[in-house]
């Protein structure tokens, strides 16, 4: 099956994809300063630059896009349809990283919650979820 951009149309598509202040971050973010936490952002010294970070807590929080991190949900288990070698090796790696981060995160004794990109259509549960890891 041939690639339906060129190239040149492929990389920019590629660029503009975010690593931060996407729009499920944003969701999660919204909810959990109305809820009163306060939190820092994308903290750099920590593994994995985690995208919320409570410190008095030990906290961390991240969010994570389905298809980059291969959810088990129906955009997540999605594969390209060209270069598949490349994509899996890639979302593979990604996996990967994410385990030692949170291993490393744990290890460091943080707590870590990882939201997926599909759970923030549903902003009650991302509430409760939130709420049950913070007040815990």
């Amino acid at each position: 099956m041939a690639d339906v951009f060129t190239p040149e149309q492929r990389s920019r598509v590629m660029a503009a994809v975010k690593c931060k202040d996407t729009t499920p971050e944003w969701i999660v973010r919204r909810i959990t300063h109305a809820m009163g936490y306060r939190y820092r952002l994308h903290v750099a010294d920590l593994p994995g630059k985690p995208d919320l970070v409570f410190p008095s807590r030990r906290k961390v929080i991240f969010v994570h896009g389905c298809f980059w991190h291969m959810h088990t949900c129906k955009r997540g288990r999605r594969m390209p349809a060209t270069r598949r070698e490349y994509w899996q090796k890639k979302l593979s790696g990604n996996q990967a990283r994410d385990r030692r981060h949170r291993k490393a995160l744990c290890d460091a004794e943080w707590d870590v919650l990882t939201i997926w990109e599909c759970w923030t259509k549903n902003q009650d549960d991302i509430t409760r979820r939130v709420a049950a890891f913070l007040d815990d």
